[in-house]
């Protein structure tokens, strides 16, 4: 693991959710300590805790579930974005600023949210992606989009955003924290927890640095 950074958000009892997201409980189904045989933790959250993944189905009823995301586009070459001189929303303009390299398949955006993980609580106060920026990644032939925060869109108006990348096949990755990233490229590794007909899914995102 020398070589790995983990930008995974740990699920804990305490931590941020997107508001109006089920809240985290963490227990003891079974315990030595009250004589069972073994310890057995019980876990209650929602699939869009912490890191994860969402699922077409997320924003376009009928659609699939995180079963059918391919794992080829969760594994492989990725780039972390400095967009943290962007002070609003990153629209068509602000994404046309930004150093991204031609060619890139997986963007992960480091923006100005990355400060909201110091909070114990859930911030609206967040930057996400328009409808416009999503398109011209779109355009841009990517295959997965990743925020520092627990939204790829803004809080106002996550529609857009969502709906124009999930109709397009690309994945997206939430909740990264990208605090102690730098920019550049990246081997990605990041895959979901496998819950069939889910619209998102928890998982362990890593980051290893490369020449490129």
């Amino acid at each position: 693991m020398s070589n790995w950074i983990d930008i995974t958000v740990p699920i804990r009892e305490d931590m941020p959710v997107y508001e109006g997201d089920p809240a985290v409980a963490i227990g003891r189904a079974a315990a030595i300590a009250r004589g069972d045989r073994a310890n057995v933790t019980e876990l209650s959250f929602g699939a869009h805790t912490g890191t994860h993944v969402d699922a077409p189905v997320h924003f376009i009823e009928g659609a699939a579930g995180v079963e059918a995301l391919s794992p080829a586009a969760l594994m492989g070459p990725a780039v972390v974005v400095d967009a943290t001189g962007v002070a609003g929303n990153i629209d068509g303009g602000a994404l046309a600023g930004l150093a991204i390299p031609a060619g890139a398949e997986r963007i992960l955006f480091r923006t100005q949210n990355s400060r909201l993980w110091d909070l114990d609580r859930f911030s609206g106060d967040f930057i996400g992606l328009t409808g416009e920026a999503a398109a011209a990644l779109v355009g841009r032939g990517v295959r997965l989009v990743g925020m520092d925060y627990l939204s790829v869109a803004p809080k106002a108006d996550p529609a857009p955003a969502h709906e124009t990348l999930l109709r397009a096949g690309v994945v997206i990755l939430e909740g990264l924290d990208l605090r102690g990233v730098g920019a550049g490229w990246y081997e990605l590794a990041c895959l979901p927890l496998l819950i069939p007909g889910s619209d998102g899914g928890p998982c362990r995102a890593l980051l290893r640095r490369v020449s490129g």
